[in-house]
């Protein structure tokens, strides 16, 4: 029995490049007007600091800069790609100017936000198949020498044979890949009985990669009809290829670091448009529960998280970045000597090395021999199960009263948006903005306290200024000590009132 991948509608941008019109034939289902332009989300810009969040892969450490997103509307599913092509363009047409056409004027900060994220392009494109015989296959990829050993084994996660259609998010070296898998039932004996294929991609970052969606579905749904027929895929290549440093190490500039602070208030989360779901975060939340308390506070302290689930895969790809939401801070300096939150989304087996030399992450994983990995992870996320076998951060799974305080106000802050939305037509204000912003409010307090107290005649954290940042000095004491040590606040006394827990 074959599920669908639990997914809502696909944005309004598929791309079929119209280099394939001369010569090669056009897919069975396409028509002249398949190619829609992609967004130029003016509104992207630039406004967190908390290490991991829109950051090109290569080095530079946890100062780089981070993509963040306003997201308007409401929570209503994106639009499907049934918008007439030639409206799209027509609406998109004047905003895809390039600020440099302007003249010598100064560029405004939301332009040169706007110019940095479209370099966010394509390194390369491939096709994975099942093969019967020899298992997961590279069948075609471009470049030709672009190394992408272990691509098939991301591309198709081990038990997709179970779903008919799935999409996955991946890190493969320095860059991220999404790919689009799709399984057809087909009458052949060699097959037997199912051609499974997926699409992909890779990008020196993974901020954008949600824009290629529909394309790379619409291309495993070509693949799997008429196998071999790669001309899109040549021409949305060379269309969409990086240019990448001549140093050809692969690290594509993050956007300017003195450009964050002037927008710090215009928008507060990353903009990472996974095509999730429409309240991809509200989602999450209520997936947990209160346990989502425990899952921020694990978060904020940059341990290893690793979500099981069995396929499919994208709805696993979504709480990995919804774990890397709930780490937002946007304070100045405040986290830049602790450890990046590294999203590596999908990961397998072949991804162990890998694993054994990083300090943070959060992935997720379809195979279940990571749990008895016990030394690649601090945390392991079974379901709706959190747990860890480390004796030092067992007491963190327990929900102190400041937790269930905290996620009582979160769901009373819910009830009310939903009523305003309900009762007065709010299409502004969304569950993604309300939930991102709770937790990015949550730690800035933490940290704003903090720095205050630091800065203070008597550098000493009371029951009072442990309550001033929303936690229980009894129940998080143990949290605030390694948020102490994490952090780098070693020149704070911690009061004895708090010896008690």
């Amino acid at each position: 029995m074959m599920e669908r991948s639990d997914r809502a509608p696909l944005l309004d941008w598929e791309e079929v490049p119209s280099a394939e019109k001369p010569g090669g034939a056009a897919p069975a289902s396409g028509t002249g007007k398949d190619r829609l332009s992609s967004p130029s989300n003016s509104r992207a810009l630039l406004g967190c600091s908390a290490p991991g969040f829109g950051w090109s892969s290569g080095p530079g450490g946890p100062t780089s800069s981070r993509s963040v997103s306003n997201t308007d509307g409401c929570s209503a599913p994106p639009a499907t790609s049934n918008t007439p092509a030639g409206t799209d363009e027509a609406l998109h047409s004047d905003k895809e100017e390039h600020p440099s056409e302007l003249g010598p004027r100064e560029v405004s900060l939301e332009d040169r936000m706007v110019k940095w994220e479209e370099k966010d392009q394509i390194v390369s494109v491939f096709v994975v198949t099942f093969n019967t015989r020899t298992g997961n296959m590279l069948e075609w990829c471009l470049p030709k020498d672009m190394d992408l050993e272990g691509v098939e084994f991301k591309a198709i996660a081990s038990g997709s044979h179970r779903v008919s259609t799935d999409f996955i998010y991946f890190r493969k070296g320095s860059y991220f890949g999404l790919a689009c898998f799709a399984n057809m039932a087909v009458e052949s004996m060699v097959e037997r009985g199912a051609r499974m294929k997926s699409v992909g991609i890779l990008s020196p970052s993974y901020t954008l990669l949600y824009r290629y969606m529909s394309f790379l579905e619409h291309q495993v749904r070509l693949q799997l009809q008429s196998p071999g027929h790669y001309s899109p895929l040549e021409a949305f290549y060379e269309d969409k290829r990086a240019l990448l440093p001549p140093s050809g190490d692969g690290v594509v500039t993050a956007c300017p670091a003195n450009a964050w602070g002037a927008v710090l208030n215009h928008s507060m989360h990353p903009e990472m448009k996974i095509t999730h779901p429409a309240g991809c975060m509200s989602q999450f939340i209520r997936f947990f529960g209160e346990q989502i308390m425990v899952l921020w506070k694990l978060a904020l302290l940059r341990r290893r998280i690793l979500i099981f689930s069995p396929p499919p895969v994208g709805v696993v790809c979504y709480r990995v970045y919804c774990c890397c939401c709930l780490a937002n801070i946007s304070i100045p300096g405040v986290g830049v000597a602790v450890p990046e939150f590294r999203p590596f989304f999908y990961v397998n087996v072949a991804d162990i090395s890998a694993l054994e030399n990083e300090l943070s992450y959060v992935a997720c994983t379809t195979e279940k021999i990571f749990e008895e990995k016990k030394d690649l992870y601090d945390v392991y996320v079974d379901n709706q199960n959190v747990k860890t076998y480390r004796d030092g951060l067992k007491p963190l799974l327990r929900l102190s009263s400041a937790d269930r305080d905290k996620y009582r106000k979160l769901t009373e802050q819910r009830q009310m948006l939903l009523y305003s939305q309900e009762e007065n037509g709010d299409c502004v204000s969304s569950e993604e903005d309300l939930f991102i912003l709770f937790f990015l409010e949550q730690n800035n307090r933490i940290f704003q306290t903090l720095s205050e107290v630091a800065g203070s005649p008597d550098p000493t954290l009371t029951q009072e200024s442990v309550r001033a940042m929303g936690l229980d000095p009894h129940g998080d004491r143990l949290f605030l000590l390694h948020l102490l040590e994490i952090y780098g606040y070693d020149t704070l006394l911690v009061s004895e009132q708090l010896c008690c827990s």
